[in-house]
């Protein structure tokens, strides 16, 4: 199966050789290339404090990138009928890593949050592959039952059901912010699938009703909902992180202080490397840099959505609806995470796509956008959808998917 997964026509073994979005990959790239920049100069004084090497976090982060750009290359390879087929099974899968997660003596703590599976050297943070999982899943569930999606109501509630327990079982670690990015990213998924928008209204209030019972019920979580409104009235207490992200923007002014010259990384700003490096991006690179790299963040998400727009103007649906679900996902951290930074959010503990420290988001960063270039291409040569003209078992050793129709 290995073997003719290889020889099959890819985006790297096409007539034309390297055949991809190249404004895509380049957009990803710049913004790749960036995040190791900054964590370059966001996190040598934490690592030369905290192993005695200055370097530390920029190795590791070497190393991700590396594992990051293979795992994204062994994407490309793979067919997105392969993904439509299994995506069932690999919500198991994620499910199953949500749950480990929890175990005594499994699951890996770090500030009072249990949101990592430890493998020896490296950590795997089972939301990030929940959160992709399940576009997958509902991708599929929205191709089988596009007729029951738009018209009946039960079509709207079974998803429901499936991300339930899912939610729930995040907000066990806790990790609210995954949530109310998997949440938001599925809701934007459901409703371009054509479910009507007064459906969405039930769904909302009780969403709002739980949300503030969530936020209410931990007096840490309460804390953060109430200091971001004015964090220099407890600026030494629960409001410091967010008043150092403040004074990092202030002193960056327009131009900067230049690479390498932030002082708020210098021990003031916590998880500077990690939750706020878009803070040190603005002291270092000042509000043009920010901006700028905003920008980026803006053509690389609009970027995805056309093509889910383009696979859906193909009759590529699964397809379709997957980019819809990836670059909403991105778009949810982005907006969550430079929210949180300027001081608009309370904290919520998510990383900047492709900027942060972190292995595992990394990393499925980069399989998200090996995804989409997937869709991309095979929008354009119509290959790889069992909605066309693909046969899946050209590539694997099963029975061919069967076609859908759809209710247009």
């Amino acid at each position: 199966m290995l073997a003719r997964l290889l020889a099959a026509p890819s985006p790297l073994r096409s007539p034309r050789g390297i055949d991809i979005d190249f404004p895509m990959l380049a957009g990803c790239l710049a913004l790749l290339g960036l995040g190791l920049v900054m964590i370059a100069s966001a996190s040598t004084e934490v690592a030369a404090a905290q192993t005695g090497n200055p370097m530390y976090y920029l190795i590791r982060h070497i190393i991700y990138v590396v594992i990051g750009v293979s795992a994204a290359l062994m994407t490309l390879m793979v067919p997105m009928a392969f993904w439509q087929k299994h995506s069932a099974k690999l919500l198991l899968v994620a499910v199953v890593c949500l749950i480990l997660v929890l175990l005594p003596g499994i699951g890996r703590e770090v500030n009072g949050a249990k949101r990592w599976i430890g493998f020896g050297i490296f950590n795997l943070q089972p939301s990030e592959l929940a959160k992709v999982f399940t576009v997958l899943f509902l991708a599929g569930y929205m191709v089988r039952r596009q007729v029951e999606v738009r018209e009946k109501l039960s079509g709207f509630i079974k998803p429901l059901m499936v991300l339930g327990p899912i939610a729930v079982l995040l907000l066990a670690e806790p990790d609210f912010g995954a949530t109310v990015v998997l949440f938001g990213a599925s809701i934007a998924m459901l409703f371009l699938g054509g479910i009507n928008l007064v459906r969405f209204i039930p769904l909302g209030i009780g969403v709002l009703a739980v949300g503030i019972l969530v936020m209410t019920k931990e007096s840490y979580r309460l804390q953060r909902l109430t200091n971001f409104v004015d964090p220099w009235a407890d600026q030494y207490g629960a409001g410091y992180q967010l008043s150092q992200a403040l004074i990092a923007f202030g002193r960056g002014e327009w131009l900067g202080v230049g690479l390498g010259n932030s002082v708020q990384k210098q021990f003031y700003l916590p998880e500077a490397h990690t939750d706020f490096v878009f803070s040190v991006l603005a002291e270092e690179l000042g509000m043009v840099g920010a901006l700028l790299t905003v920008a980026l963040f803006v053509f690389v998400s609009v970027r995805a959505l056309y093509i889910g727009l383009w696979a859906e103007k193909a009759k590529q649906f699964f397809s379709a609806y997957v980019a819809y679900g990836l670059s909403f996902l991105w778009i949810g951290q982005i907006l969550i995470n430079i929210g949180v930074n300027i001081g608009r959010l309370p904290t919520k503990g998510l990383t900047l796509p492709f900027l942060s420290y972190g292995g595992s988001s990394l990393v499925i960063c980069c399989v998200c956008l090996a995804m989409l270039l997937r869709i991309e291409w095979e929008r354009r040569t119509q290959l790889g959808s069992a909605e066309v003209e693909f046969k899946e078992e050209d590539f694997f050793d099963v029975q061919p998917a069967r076609e859908v129709r759809h209710a247009r």
